[in-house]
């Protein structure tokens, strides 16, 4: 089966073609740190500096090891072998919202303290590390070599207690060619696209546009600086950062975006996105 997607995929033109393409062949490991929540953090200090980092809380290999954690009243706790999922806790989520009740649950949940006893985040975390994320049509690779363990960090809000928009840049060979503006991810679920310039796309990828349309960040040169130097070593990566009061911050590396099954409305745009992308014959 995997030959028959190597042949499928050898001469990529799209962008999913193009994620595709680096999945199934790029095992290096700078992909492994990419998608690792805690080694991440080691590799974003040394190459962009500490202070772009959110603070963590801890890191542990056995979720158990929550239970008598000093936490603050505010705090995220996720798996570092996986994305999609977290569990926020803080006084500003809605009365009604409650943690699954499923140990296994890979789903975003904002709730209140008092509805985040430790010993449910300990069974729901049991839960994430007894998991091997990624085994989708297109198979992620990469964090089944990722250790399976637990984060908790600093949660980032805005002086007006707001999670902060969630900024995308899309880096090729070391340039940032597009930007990803993901808003209201506990409300309603805004998406917008950029040139770097801060030039608005005639692009959907499933949630609806912004209204009144994105601001420009005014620290949009500083992530791009950023996001840039992180993504100097590799073909392609996309980092995610936030802007909080003026504070950027680091989220994410992300080689394989939706696994290579991204959404593009218009089509055309799978094309545009692939374009600045040249991928290697062969991955060092």
């Amino acid at each position: 089966m995997r030959l028959i997607r190597l042949w499928r995929t050898r001469e990529p033109r799209t962008f999913r073609e193009k994620v595709r393409y680096k999945m199934l062949r790029d095992h290096r490991d700078l992909v492994v740190t990419m998608a690792d929540k805690a080694a991440v953090r080691e590799h974003v200090a040394a190459l962009v500096g500490a202070r772009y980092l959110p603070a963590a809380y801890a890191i542990v290999e056995d979720p158990v090891a929550l239970r008598d954690l000093a936490l603050p009243d505010e705090y995220v706790v996720k798996p570092t072998h996986g994305s999609g999922t977290a569990i926020i806790v803080s006084d500003r989520a809605p009365e009604e919202a409650r943690l699954p009740t499923e140990p296994g649950s890979w789903v975003y949940r904002h709730v209140r303290p008092g509805f985040a006893p430790r010993e449910d985040v300990v069974r729901i975390a049991e839960g994430w590390v007894a998991q091997l994320y990624g085994q989708g049509p297109n198979r992620e690779w990469v964090y089944g070599r990722v250790p399976r363990r637990i984060i908790v960090e600093e949660l980032l809000v805005g002086a007006d207690g707001a999670i902060p928009d969630d900024y995308k840049f899309f880096v090729f060979h070391g340039r940032c060619a597009f930007v990803q503006v993901d808003a209201g991810r506990f409300g309603r679920r805004t998406q917008d696209f950029f040139r770097p310039e801060w030039l608005h796309l005639p692009l959907s990828g499933g949630p609806p546009w912004a209204e009144p349309e994105p601001a420009k960040p005014g620290r949009l040169t500083e992530m791009i600086e950023v996001a840039e130097r992180l993504g100097a070593g590799t073909d392609f990566v996309r980092v995610d950062l936030y802007d909080v009061d003026g504070r950027v911050v680091f989220g994410e590396l992300t080689s394989f975006p939706a696994g290579g099954e991204s959404p593009f409305d218009p089509e055309c745009f799978d094309e545009e996105f692939g374009r600045p992308w040249t991928v290697p014959r062969r991955y060092g």
